[in-house]
C-alpha cells in the first residue's frame, strides 16, 4: 500500500490489513498520536521548520485517511493496537464492508480522522447530551483527488455534522484538501452549499441510512442534521484535542486505548525508535505466521 508522501508521513508497509506509517528518516510513528493536528511545519532537508503565524482562519489540520473515496474496505486507525496502524474493521472475525447507499459507490468522500485528537466517553457534550464514542475525530475530505489509505493530507475545515451512533457523539469534520483546485473557494460550510449544491444533503442521508442494510436503525443528528459552521468545528476540535492531550499524558483512564508514541515528549507512553521498530517486526511476524499455519 502506497500513499502519496506527506513532508510528515509516508504509508510504508502494508500486510494484510495492517497499514503501518513511517517518518521519511525510517521512524515509524502512530497516526493517532506522532502526528500533529495542526500543520505548522514545512519541511527543511527532513527537518520541520515553523510557518509564521496564521489566523485560526487561515490554520490548516492534518488529515490521516483511513478510507479513500468510492471505496468500501471499513479502514480505521486501530486505537487498541500499538503504534495504531490501520486496519479494516472486523466483527465476529469477518471483515467489514460498508454497503452502497443508492446512488453512491462506496464511501462518498475520503475519509479518516485528525490526529491528536479524541472524543471523550466520559465527556458528555452538553448540546446533544451524548457522550463521546471514544475514537478521533472523523472527518469527511470533500476535495477532487481520490486520495489512499494511510496518506497524510492538509484540509482546510468547513464546519460539522452532529451524528449520533447508537446513543453515542460521533462529530463528523466536514473539510477540503488546501490542495484542491477548489479550495480556495470554498471558506466555510455556506460555500459549500453554494458551490456544491447536493453535497451536503447526500453526506446527511449517506449518513443516516449506512447502517440499515446491516439491520442497524438510522442514525440519529443532533440541531436536527443541520450542519454547524467553520467556527463551532474548530471549538469541537480544539475540545477533542485537550481530551487527547489529557489521555496520552495519563490523566485520563485509556479503557484500553494504546498510548504508545514515538514523539509527545510530555507523555509517559512514549518509546524509543527500537520499541517502536520491534511492535511493527512483532506484527509482521505474527501475521506471516498466522497465514502459514491457518
Amino acid at each position: 500500500c502506497q500513499g502519496r508522501p506527506s513532508y510528515f508521513a509516508k504509508v510504508l508497509i502494508y500486510v494484510l490489513f495492517f497499514c503501518f506509517l513511517e517518518t521519511s528518516d525510517g521512524k515509524y510513528i502512530s497516526p493517532f498520536h506522532d502526528i500533529p493536528l495542526i500543520a505548522e511545519t514545512e519541511p527543511e532537508n527532513d527537518v520541520p521548520a515553523k510557518k509564521s503565524k496564521k489566523s485560526e482562519s487561515e490554520v490548516l489540520y492534518n488529515m490521516v485517511v483511513e478510507v479513500p473515496r468510492w471505496s468500501n474496505a471499513k479502514m480505521e486507525i486501530a486505537i487498541k493496537e500499538p503504534l495504531n496502524p490501520i486496519k479494516q474493521d472486523e466483527k465476529k472475525g469477518k471483515l467489514r464492508y460498508v454497503a452502497n447507499i443508492f446512488p453512491h459507490k462506496g464511501y462518498i468522500w475520503n475519509y479518516g480522522a485528525l490526529p491528536q485528537t479524541w472524543e471523550d466517553p466520559g465527556q458528555k457534550d452538553k448540546e446533544t447530551n451524548c457522550c463521546g464514542d471514544n475514537d478521533p475525530i472523523d472527518v469527511c475530505d470533500i476535495g477532487t483527488q481520490v486520495c489512499s489509505t494511510g496518506q497524510v493530507i492538509q484540509v482546510k475545515v468547513l464546519g460539522i455534522l452532529a451524528m449520533i451512533d447508537e446513543g453515542e457523539m460521533d462529530w463528523k469534520v466536514i473539510a477540503i484538501n488546501a490542495e484542491d483546485p477548489d479550495a480556495k473557494n470554498l471558506n466555510n460550510i455556506e460555500d459549500v452549499r453554494k458551490n456544491r449544491p447536493g453535497h451536503l444533503e447526500a453526506t446527511v442521508e449517506w449518513f443516516r441510512k449506512y447502517k440499515v442494510p446491516d439491520g442497524k436503525p438510522e442514525n440519529k443528528f443532533g440541531f436536527n442534521g443541520e450542519f454547524k459552521d467553520k467556527d463551532f468545528a474548530v471549538e469541537i476540535i480544539k475540545s477533542t484535542h485537550e481530551h487527547w492531550r489529557a489521555l496520552v499524558q495519563k490523566q485520563k483512564n485509556t479503557g484500553g486505548i494504546d498510548c504508545k508514541n514515538t514523539l509527545c515528549c510530555d507523555s509517559p507512553w512514549r518509546c524509543t525508535t527500537d520499541e517502536a521498530r520491534e511492535v511493527v517486526q512483532s506484527v509482521r511476524t505474527l501475521l506471516v505466521l498466522v497465514s502459514h499455519y491457518w
